[in-house]
């Protein structure tokens, strides 16, 4: 080799790893959307929040809560469903009718399914994964991290009638959001609701009505963790609600339902 082809050989020697160090920094770090709780032995792998995420922004899984219905009708992540339990299990060993579940999917053993329940130290998702592998299901993956994180990681969560019935009737410290222009909330006003009307939600953080409602004792601001259940229709009620929990609150859902339904939940 002459003295140029060495030269050459060099400065491609140092010139790789220089590469692959510039390749490795355009790739994004993980974050905490990215993790799993990493159990070992288990039977069926784990999603991201990331990964759930975009399970339930392509619909390309059934997602399902494996709760107990009052559980899951009070608070559950948007586009999951629910099944009945197993019948003759104890409360402490509760899991879902994977007979449901066949019914449900039409006896498709093939189908994608992502279960959650209420979160690392939960282990409902665990049993229901397990039952559900050992009758023949091939892609069963769970969302360990539950709903718990999920609402950590600004995640909203939805309410169902019945869910809004019991949250009004026994949670005092529950404060309902009407996202309803005000002229609509003039001609059917919903009792003892909060008004922060959609048209004056902003992008950003700290701005706009949600600011206000801050400095003006709408919003709970010395216990983020109160309860806000949002009304107003399906589209503008989860709007409001993902911009609340964007502002550090915890306990966030919206109904969307119409509101003759929200206040068919008042009714004994």
């Amino acid at each position: 080799m002459n003295a140029m082809a060495r030269g050459r050989a060099f400065a491609l020697g140092g010139l790789v790893p220089m590469l692959v160090l510039a390749a490795a920094a355009t790739q994004a770090m993980p974050t905490i959307f990215d993790a799993v709780l990493g159990e070992a032995g288990q039977s069926t792998v784990e999603v991201s929040t990331e990964e759930l995420r975009r399970v339930l922004a392509e619909k390309s899984a059934l997602v399902l809560d494996a709760r107990p219905f009052r559980e899951y009708a009070v608070s559950h992540i948007p586009g999951a469903v629910n099944v009945a339990p197993k019948p003759g299990v104890p409360m402490s060993m509760y899991v879902s009718d994977v007979a449901e579940i066949d019914r449900l999917v039409r006896q498709r053993k093939d189908t994608a399914i992502v279960l959650y329940c209420n979160g690392p130290y939960c282990g409902k998702s665990k049993r229901l994964a397990a039952e559900l592998v050992a009758g023949g299901y091939t892609r069963v993956r769970r969302y360990q991290l539950g709903i718990p994180v999920w609402r950590a990681l600004g995640g909203v969560t939805q309410i169902e009638p019945e869910g809004l019935r019991t949250v009004l009737a026994n949670d005092r410290t529950a404060v309902v959001i009407d996202v309803r222009e005000p002229q609509e909330r003039q001609a059917s006003a919903f009792p003892n609701a909060q008004p922060i009307p959609r048209s004056a939600v902003l992008e950003g953080k700290d701005v706009g009505e949600i600011k206000r409602a801050k400095d003006d004792g709408r919003l709970p601001m010395e216990d983020h963790n109160t309860r806000l259940v949002v009304i107003g229709g399906a589209v503008p009620a989860r709007y409001v609600a993902e911009a609340l929990a964007r502002e550090a609150f915890h306990n966030v859902s919206y109904f969307a339902g119409s509101l003759e339904e929200a206040r068919a939940a008042l009714r004994p």
